[in-house]
């Protein structure tokens, strides 16, 4: 995943306190304190967002940050406190330095003439105040906003401008590419196909309202980490049946584009029931096969092939695999974006 193991642990600590489960957060906050992060680290991120999710749930926050802080102190384990933000200067202008972060922020300069007094609290508070605090920097800011925006229902618009604005800010495509698998494993589903569809958004790639994130029938697991170097974009795996004496049984969600590479099951085959979105089958030397809900792909052993998404679709099947002694399964090269794109 290309983002540091702090940046994630601040992205689900963000996202928790939107989101409003402070009993998920506390545990969230002992894994952030494990990967590195400080309390100055997490106090001001969980301080910055009172500005985007109100002081009711900042405060919550606050309150458990201290808990856990007391807790790992009991218990004897680390609990860096980092450096807190130096002091402003006397003449330090808030409303100056607040206008010349939102322009670079929003990438123009920003005037909300609409309410004048939010403008300038926008400005000279929250861009001002807020972000001259340099315990942070800038673009971990923006990883925190955006992840805590994608908990807030209805801020579709905001969470769009701002990762916009965390790509003004600094943090890389495949940080801001990362951040809905760790919402997905840490937060939650509709968190993780919130920030999708606002990173496909900006990004101006292809997506689909009809997401089976949204409206499946079988979960869609964990990211598929321990394979992903044998995939092209993110794939999510759900075990439904595993262990001695059964059938290995498990759904695999594909986000679009995403495929696995070119494979062969050797002993035994693998059959795959497809359940949501569209996909692509192919084996090779004959042509690809489009798969809908309902399709069924009996894969004989030996056979070299490739599964994946739609470039426009989500796309879930059941792959069953198929029991066979001393049954392997050999990685083969990928299937490049040029023969991919020949595809419909």
């Amino acid at each position: 995943m290309n983002i540091s193991d702090k940046n994630a642990a601040l992205a689900t600590i963000a996202a928790l306190e939107a989101k409003g489960d402070i009993s998920s957060l506390g545990q969230a906050i002992n894994v952030g304190f494990d990967s590195g992060l400080t309390v100055s680290e997490i106090k001001e991120a969980l301080s910055q967002l009172y500005a985007y999710t109100g002081f009711p749930r900042s405060l919550n926050a606050l309150g458990t940050l201290q808990q856990v802080i007391n807790n790992r102190q009991a218990a004897g384990l680390p609990t860096e406190q980092g450096t807190e933000a130096d002091p402003l200067p006397a003449d330090y202008n808030a409303l100056k330095q607040g206008t010349d972060v939102q322009t670079r922020l929003s990438g123009k300069p920003f005037n909300y003439e609409f309410a004048p007094q939010t403008d300038y609290y926008l400005k000279a508070h929250l861009f001002g105040d807020i972000f001259a605090r340099n315990n942070l920097p800038f673009a971990t800011r923006e990883i925190v906003t955006v992840s805590a925006i994608s908990a807030l229902k209805g801020c579709e618009p905001q969470l769009r401008a701002h990762v916009a604005g965390a790509r003004n800010m600094g943090v890389s495509d495949d940080e801001i590419r990362a951040l809905p698998a760790v919402l997905e494993k840490n937060v939650g589903a509709e968190e993780a196909f919130r920030l999708r569809k606002a990173i496909a958004t900006v990004f101006n790639e292809p997506f689909t309202e009809g997401d089976p994130v949204e409206n499946q029938v079988f979960p869609t697991g964990e990211p598929n980490t321990a394979y992903a170097k044998y995939f092209i974009g993110n794939s999510y795996l759900a075990p439904l049946a595993s262990g001695e004496g059964k059938l290995g049984v498990a759904n695999v969600t594909f986000e679009p584009r995403c495929r696995n590479n070119w494979h062969i099951h050797h002993r035994g085959g693998q059959i795959l029931i497809c359940v949501g979105g569209r996909g692509w089958y192919q084996e090779w030397g004959k042509p690809a096969r489009e798969l809908h809900p309902g399709d069924v792909v009996d894969i004989p052993a030996e056979a070299k092939h490739w599964h994946g998404a739609a470039r426009d679709s989500w796309f879930q099947h059941i792959a069953i695999g198929v029991p066979a002694e001393g049954a392997t399964t050999t990685w083969l090269e990928p299937v490049i974006d040029e023969e991919y794109d020949k595809l419909p």
